[in-house]
């Protein structure tokens, strides 16, 4: 079971950047953002209330355990290291092909494996180093098909907004591992409905200041924002993706290593969307770019075991 539902978070996953991508053609990034992160709010909200005014969902994964500023401290910081990744990231993807974005984001583990060695201490064996050589060869392969679109890696800014993006991202899932470790092995200890539900709430205050003051003065000189109902989808796949995940993890049984690594599969569904429906270009050479990604994917499961 834990197994099928490891394979629908990553076609969830798949559908949420595919969802993103539409929904930011020819639109203002900030506001696709807040929108975004205020219906991720409202969909944790409920699960906050019943946990804080009844008892419904003691004793269940929805649960979200109450706590003063020693613990949202550490939430606080978590929502801006994340919310910093997808500024980053919306206006990447804004700008650059999905068949091209999508590879570059399915190198995040690699990057969390590496920040792991250089911060944790984590020693990696012959088949994880391996993963990480094919990682960093297929971006430089990614690199030589994007040349073909106008695309130069060493120049392009949006290309270095993805990395970025990518990078924050693996620090926030390094940052992950410190919060919900035990306090015995150098952890907080947290609970991972309480990070779930509170980050996107402060992510959602963080965006409408950032709306409020950055983008409402000057949305007239930049581009229009136009509503899409791409918007509220990349929402609800991105929650629905990171709950059937949590849940996932809760059943006997579950390896978080086989998990973790069928969820990097979202890329195929992604990719398949840019190719089919974006009718993207170079699909050859990229497909083959995204085959030594997941081909590196494989060497770190391997690895893990």
């Amino acid at each position: 079971m834990w197994l099928i539902l490891a394979f629908l978070s990553a076609t969830l996953l798949g559908f949420y950047d595919s969802c993103k991508k539409e929904s930011l053609s020819n639109n203002a990034v900030i506001p696709v953002l807040f929108f975004n992160t205020l219906f991720s709010s409202l969909i944790f909200l409920p699960f906050i209330l019943l946990s804080a005014g009844t008892d419904v969902l003691d004793d269940t994964i929805f649960h979200v355990e109450s706590g003063g500023w020693d613990v949202h401290k550490y939430i606080l910081l978590k929502s801006f290291i994340v919310l910093s990744s997808w500024i980053f990231g919306y206006f990447g993807m804004k700008h650059l092909p999905l068949t091209i974005v999508g590879p570059i984001n399915a190198t995040r583990p690699v990057m969390v494996l590496v920040g792991a060695f250089m911060v944790f201490g984590e020693r990696l064996n012959v088949y994880q180093w391996v993963g990480v050589a094919l990682a960093v060869a297929s971006f430089f392969m990614l690199s030589r098909s994007g040349k073909k679109e106008g695309i130069d890696f060493k120049h392009d800014r949006w290309i270095y907004f993805v990395v970025l993006s990518a990078v924050l991202g693996a620090i926030s899932g390094l940052y992950d591992k410190y919060l919900m470790a035990s306090p015995n092995d150098g952890g907080v200890g947290l609970d991972r409905m309480i990070v779930q539900s509170w980050y996107n709430i402060y992510q959602c205050i963080m965006m409408g200041v950032m709306l409020l003051l950055l983008w409402m003065p000057k949305r007239k000189q930049t581009t229009p924002f136009h509503w899409h109902w791409g918007i509220i989808f990349i929402s609800i796949f991105l929650s629905a993706a990171d709950f059937v995940y949590f849940y996932a993890l809760s059943l006997p049984g579950a390896m978080i290593s086989v998990v973790s690594m069928i969820r990097r599969g979202s890329v195929i569904v992604s990719f398949l969307f840019g190719a089919m429906l974006l009718r993207e270009k170079n699909l050859k050479s990229k497909f083959f770019d995204l085959l030594l990604v997941l081909l590196g994917m494989l060497f770190l499961y391997f690895g893990s075991k």
